[in-house]
């Protein structure tokens, strides 16, 4: 089925009718997904126990999606992940987010989180066909509004048997960045952080399936899992500072089979900075910014 075809059988206008779709939701603020986080990523620091501050970032262990095996497709999702309709396209993937910093999630916190759907558009790209979605999320602690988050997400074809994923343009990044990290991911550290955010996207942790059904050369790295390198990556080079606000997109991704760079720069006189997660090629695959207090 070509490009041109699959936009044709997408009602776009059926899709958007389930923008404004809202789900409210509880969970608690728990030492051990911080805890998981710490071993996972090797992190020079203790998690934060009852009543601290946990790092920006690290509610990625909340509220997670507890959808039932019966309800899993074939790469591993759920057909439907709360506010979101089942969508007419195979593929999914992280797209990028926007996050605002408003108070602090204090371990043993109660937690509220409000999501709505709040955008849906098609799209035609230099890979085929696109769906992108919008969720906005806002958690709150028994102190109030504590974090704003958009998540984008995106959904494409199929990739047909034998052929290869498309790879999206690499863009290079600016020269002499005085900050750099690098990062070896193995499909142990890919399994475990699919553990701490239930994710069972096959992509990330099952390598026949996703050299051999959808066509990348190796596992995926979670969009998310560049996230939190690029956060803490963020906080490490930033100490005593508060971060207000993160927000990435993802360029293209990242895979186990060799190690990935995180570079980045202050800006704004030291208010603000640039961060990015490279390919192995030096080339973006994620970039993303932060202010600080």
């Amino acid at each position: 089925m070509t490009a041109a075809m699959t936009a044709v059988a997408i009602d776009e206008a059926a899709l958007r009718k389930h923008i404004g779709t809202r789900m409210v939701d509880e969970d608690a603020a728990t030492e051990a997904p911080l805890k998981m986080l710490v071993a996972t990523f090797d992190r020079p620091e203790a998690a934060p126990r009852e009543g601290e501050a946990i790092p920006p970032g690290w509610h990625i262990g909340y509220f997670l999606n507890m959808a039932a095996q019966a309800t899993l497709t074939p790469d591993g999702l759920p057909t439907g992940a709360g506010v979101l309709p089942k969508l007419p396209l195979p593929r999914r993937m992280f797209a990028g987010i926007r996050m605002a910093f408003h108070g602090d999630i204090r371990v043993g916190d109660k937690l509220r989180r409000e999501t709505e759907l709040t955008d849906l558009v098609v799209r035609k790209g230099s890979t085929g066909t696109l769906i992108f979605t919008t969720q906005t999320r806002k958690i709150f602690t028994p102190r109030g509004l504590a974090l704003t988050e958009d998540y984008d997400g995106a959904v494409r074809e199929e990739v047909k048997p034998g052929e290869k994923s498309a790879i999206p343009r690499r863009d290079p990044v600016p020269d002499n960045l005085p900050w750099r990290r690098v990062i070896k991911t193995t499909p142990v550290s890919l399994f475990r952080f699919s553990a701490i955010t239930f994710n069972p996207h096959r992509i990330h942790y099952d390598t026949p399936y996703a050299t051999g059904v959808e066509g990348y050369p190796g596992l995926v790295v979670h969009g998310p899992y560049s996230q939190h390198c690029l956060i803490d990556f963020v906080r490490d080079c930033n100490p005593g500072r508060t971060i207000k606000t993160f927000q990435m997109k993802a360029r293209a991704p990242l895979f186990d089979i060799e190690p990935f760079t995180l570079a980045g720069r202050p800006i704004e006189g030291g208010n603000a900075c640039e961060v990015w997660a490279l390919t192995p090629a030096g080339t973006i695959a994620m970039q993303a910014t932060a202010t600080l207090l």
